[in-house]
């Protein structure tokens, strides 16, 4: 991973950017020698998208909207 001062990035900011889209290689800016912000490629993954993802995998053995919970009021009583 390569790192640059904060100072280099700000005057060859957009240079950074375009190199970091074109090798994938993310680049650490550090202030004083500390790590400041990791600049990384854009990746188009969406990870809101996992409506459907379980598909398959589950089974409802009754029905969900109609529970009998007459029984745990009793048990409460």
């Amino acid at each position: 991973m390569k790192t640059m001062q904060v100072s280099d990035f700000k005057t060859k900011c957009i240079a950074v950017l375009k190199e970091v889209a074109r090798s994938g290689e993310p680049v650490v800016v550090t202030l004083r020698g500390r790590p400041m912000a990791r600049v990384e490629p854009f990746t188009n993954s969406t990870p809101g998208k996992r409506l459907g993802t379980l598909k398959g995998n589950m089974r409802i053995r009754r029905d969900i909207a109609q529970v009998d919970t007459s029984k745990d009021w009793e048990m409460l009583k």
